[in-house]
């Protein structure tokens, strides 16, 4: 799959406080290897300023139509641009942009421009529940926009409530993901991912170092693909992508019942979660006290979920398993992936040079049914998400 550097991002900012975010945006795009212009609304140069965005992404910035006399500035820019995206949008542009309004170099540009367009709306409550801003919205989201937020929080003056921008992060992945090909358009995905706390009494839990992180990253990928995504999240400490159905459990037992009643009707099932091999055989019903002295810890085996897939897979659903090893962990891989029916199977090899739970990178192998399709390497958990729903889409016929 082609990655989106070099791609070209016309970012748009526009007249409210959350402008200065944009310039964190602007960042975190160009550190992503893309090229990103940006054009400011007269307004938002009231709170930043256009010599900012040209210092932040190496590339000049533009505020009006008059800034390239003797050439047509926004056609030029609309016709190289890759993807658009507009953070913070206001009540007034998303208004401009639904009605086609043209007045100044921004809503030009993208009255022209015609790749895909992100927008992140930021305003006061009022103003965003108001039905006029939400029939503009309902028009851009049926013309293909993809919108980002707004989340509760703080707003200007001190006021709090549903309106606030959401983060540069959020958004950023939004416009890369938009990038990506829509091969899994219609493919329905869950995922597993976190870990499971498996109650010793109403306060103590046996458990383990998983974040959810993995899992979240193959969620995103795969929605940003067209796929449509449950994601089965266990009490890790990340939070889960947009655009997906979340389903939170905490057991070993609540995971299992979750996925195996959406197992039957999902084309692609990624078991990311790390879930517990052993739970208490009893659980307290009260706190156990220090003073009683150390319990006595009874373990029985968690359900393996894995098995339970592999012996329910239908004809045409791929499974992914997952597995954390300290040592070996190719070869546990690959005995568990002959074992447990799976299609392909990642090896993580956890605890080296800070890769593993918790960490933004794993050290991984992904395993075939005839050996490694991917060697042992450090990847990132975007790269890897990327890998594993590459061969999905291949495999379904779905390859770019």
């Amino acid at each position: 799959m082609v990655e989106p550097r070099g791609h070209r991002v016309l970012l748009g900012v526009t007249g409210g406080i959350a402008a200065y975010k944009a310039a964190i945006l602007g960042r975190l795009l160009t550190a992503a290897d893309l090229e990103v212009t940006a054009v400011l609304t007269d307004a938002a140069t009231r709170f930043v300023g256009v010599e900012t965005f040209s210092a932040l992404t190496g590339r000049s910035a533009y505020g009006t139509l008059w800034d390239r006399p003797g050439e047509v500035l926004h056609v030029r820019l609309a016709h190289a641009t890759d993807v658009a995206v507009v953070a913070p949008c206001t009540a007034n542009v998303l208004a401009k942009l639904a009605s086609g309004i043209a007045d100044d170099l921004l809503t030009a540009t993208l009255l022209e421009y015609r790749g895909p367009l992100v927008i992140a709306p930021a305003m006061h409550t009022g103003m965003w529940s108001a039905p006029a801003t939400q029939a503009n919205v309902a028009m851009l989201t049926s013309r293909g926009v993809r919108v980002v937020g707004p989340v509760e929080g703080a707003l200007a003056h001190g006021d709090e409530g549903l309106g606030r921008m959401s983060e540069p992060e959020e958004i950023a992945a939004a416009v890369i993901g938009s990038l990506r090909p829509r091969d899994l358009d219609g493919i329905r995905v869950v995922v597993s991912a976190g870990p499971t706390h498996e109650p010793i009494d109403p306060v103590r839990f046996i458990g383990n170092r998983s974040s959810g992180k993995m899992g979240v990253a193959v969620a995103a990928e795969a929605a940003a693909r067209g796929a449509v995504v449950t994601l089965v999240l266990g009490p890790g400490t990340v939070e889960a992508p947009t655009g997906v159905e979340v389903v939170p459990v905490a057991t070993a037992e609540e995971m299992r019942a979750a996925i195996v009643d959406r197992s039957p009707e999902a084309d692609v099932i990624v078991m990311a979660a790390a879930v517990a091999d052993f739970r208490p055989k009893t659980v307290a019903e009260t706190k156990l006290k220090k003073d009683a002295g150390a319990p006595e810890l009874l373990l029985e085996p968690t359900p393996d979920i894995l098995v339970e897939l592999g012996e329910r897979k239908r004809d045409g659903q791929i499974l992914v398993g997952f597995a954390a090893e300290t040592q070996e962990a190719e070869s546990a891989g690959a005995e568990k992936l002959r074992r447990k029916r799976v299609d392909l199977f990642v090896a993580n090899l956890v605890g080296k040079d800070g890769t593993g739970f918790g960490s933004d990178r794993n050290e991984a192998a992904i395993l075939g049914p005839n050996g490694p399709v991917e060697a042992m390497r450090t990847w990132t958990k975007a790269e890897l998400a990327r890998a594993i729903m590459d061969r999905a889409a291949g495999t379904l016929g779905r390859s770019p």
